[in-house]
């Protein structure tokens, strides 16, 4: 016994240090090991002509994370071990923020709802060990908060002190990729407006900068679009879960002020069943049985993409819907079609044989007409792996490019020359394992089993397999959450802190260490509960408290 404590106190030495606690993990680090206490008063100070609105917010709400956390240190004892030292630690009473020489500023919404690339998330932190004033400075607006949310996580409460024992810190960063996204459906079950939010501000605390809104599919399209009302009308469960104009405005707003662009997804043309409400002509084998026949997933109905006037209405859909969403991005999916309504479809077939094409040739005029629509918006097309490895379609060399199938596509789509976006089933999947949600079905499983964990994505490697100039056409990637089994009842503890796995990949590459990582994703869930956001136990607490002992070699 007195051997394997002794082992203990060694893992948590060599482990951990508190500092580490910091997710995702700064490019750049360096640290000691005195303690530094914030001043009740602390003041958070800007620097510079044009301070923009949602940077002196973020000023406030960090302050307000700095005294109400409240989040003890994840050791035996928690804070009281540290509380001796209190008394002669420093004080710091002041941070200044500042952009570097002849930077300006702008909003940080606009900052980050530039394309992914065009995007400066790189900041450098100081905080000196004497108490003197701790310093942020960036290049953009958007860096400035990216070290405010660094800021935020050095610091520790015990008996009303707010403290660290790590002064002093410098940290240089930036993040390894540009895109590091989460995916939200809310066609399958509605989502309201405050559990996107709080959804949200959990990216944000982990640096994630892209919400892939997935918002509507063949089950409920709840988003109103102006000019194309009646599919909300007709398509959304009930009159009370819409999207609004104002509910888009509302979320686009709180995202951009927490550093996060929106990306909209009007998946198209198969997942369109929905559209028969508004109008049934537009839709093939609307509700066909048996339903496993004509669709991945009740009901059946896709788009009669054959059909010029349908390929106009959703031209002018996708212009109109353009218009709510201020991204560059804007997903038209393009996954799971199925060949089988066409076939069944007679006004399909009609269309087919009076143009004298082919399904794919279609399709290929649909895509480019639908696409041409929203590049006339500024818009860039983001479409899933199938119409770049399935489909023979025409699609511009800016079009992104998200792999969900396997991660063993990757390579296919480089070789092709798109740039990609990670989103693999079989590592970035959060609805994996949770058994299958069909009916009459008592032994069934879901179809991408088994449950993701967060050590299974943190370990992924964006660039494996791929060449050198290949690796350079890797946006990024995000974690997923298809709804079949999800709502706002489960929405926190199904994504977090799952998610920060990929949150951190992105941001500070492959290759993290497993277990140095685990105690800092303690720290996530501990942190994000203290806020207000349901995050699962990752294990149990006396391992929490102990780095390394439940380890399965410990």
């Amino acid at each position: 016994m007195k051997l394997f404590a002794l082992r203990v106190v060694v893992l948590l030495a060599a482990a951990y240090s508190p500092v580490e606690a910091l997710w995702p993990q700064p490019q750049n680090i360096q640290t000691g090991s005195e303690t530094l206490r914030l001043a009740p008063g602390f003041q958070i100070t800007v620097v510079g002509h044009g301070v923009p609105g949602d940077l002196i917010a973020a000023v406030g709400r960090t302050k307000q994370y700095l005294f109400q956390d409240r989040l003890e240190r994840l050791v035996v004892g928690r804070g009281a071990v540290d509380a001796p030292t209190f008394s002669k630690a420093k004080v710091l009473s002041r941070l200044t923020l500042s952009l570097a020489k002849g930077a300006s500023f702008a909003s940080i919404t606009s900052e980050a709802q530039k394309a992914p690339e065009d995007r400066d998330e790189a900041y450098h932190l100081v905080v000196p060990a004497d108490g003197s004033g701790a310093t942020i400075t960036a290049n953009s607006t958007l860096g400035l908060f990216r070290g405010l949310t660094t800021f935020s996580q050095l610091w520790y409460a015990h008996d009303n002190t707010v403290y660290t024992i790590s002064a002093p810190v410098t940290i240089q960063d930036a993040p390894a990729y540009p895109y590091r996204g989460l995916m939200l459906d809310t066609a399958r079950n509605y989502y309201p407006v405050a559990d996107i939010k709080r959804t949200l501000d959990a990216m944000s605390w982990v640096k994630i900068n892209q919400f892939h809104w997935h918002i509507v599919d063949s089950q409920s399209f709840p988003l109103q679009v102006p000019g194309f009302t009646d599919l909300a009308e007709k398509g959304a469960y009930s009159s009370s879960q819409v999207y609004t104009q104002s509910d888009v405005r509302d979320i686009v707003s709180y995202a951009g002020a927490r550093g996060i662009d929106v990306m909209v997804e009007i998946d198209t043309p198969g997942h369109t069943a929905i559209i028969a409400e508004a109008h049934p002509d537009f839709v093939a084998c609307p509700q066909a049985t048996p339903w496993a026949t004509y669709a991945n997933e009740p009901p059946a109905g896709q788009l009669r993409f054959a059909n010029a006037t349908v390929t106009n209405y959703v031209a002018n859909l996708f212009s109109a819907v353009a218009k709510l969403f201020p991204s560059t991005l804007f997903s038209t999916g393009g996954d799971e079609l199925n060949t089988n309504c066409y076939d069944i479809d007679t006004p399909t077939q009609a269309a087919l044989n009076a143009t004298g094409r082919t399904l794919e040739q279609a399709l290929d005029v649909f895509t480019q007409e639908t696409h041409r629509a929203l590049e006339a918006k500024g818009k860039t097309p983001v479409v899933w792996e199938e119409m770049v490895l399935v489909h023979n379609v025409t699609l511009s060399k800016e079009t992104k490019v998200l792999v969900w199938i396997s991660s063993d596509n990757v390579k296919a789509v480089a070789q092709k020359g798109y740039k990609l976006i990670h989103a693999a089933s079989d590592y970035f999947y959060l609805d994996c394992g949770a058994g299958g949600w069909v009916g009459n079905f008592p032994s069934g499983n879901s179809w991408c089993d088994p449950f993701k964990t967060w050590q299974h994505s943190y370990s992924f490697d964006p660039v494996a397999n791929l060449t050198a100039e290949e690796s350079k056409l890797v946006l990024g990637g995000q974690h997923l959450l298809w709804a079949e089994q999800s709502g706002p009842q489960n929405v926190d503890p199904i994504v977090w802190p799952r998610a920060a796995s990929s949150a951190e990949l992105f941001w500070s590459g492959p290759g993290g260490n497993l277990s140095t990582a685990l105690p800092r994703l303690h720290d996530v869930a501990y942190r994000f509960r203290q806020r207000g956001v349901n995050a699962i136990s990752l294990q149990p607490e006396w391992c929490a408290l102990r780095p390394g002992a439940c380890d399965l070699t410990a």
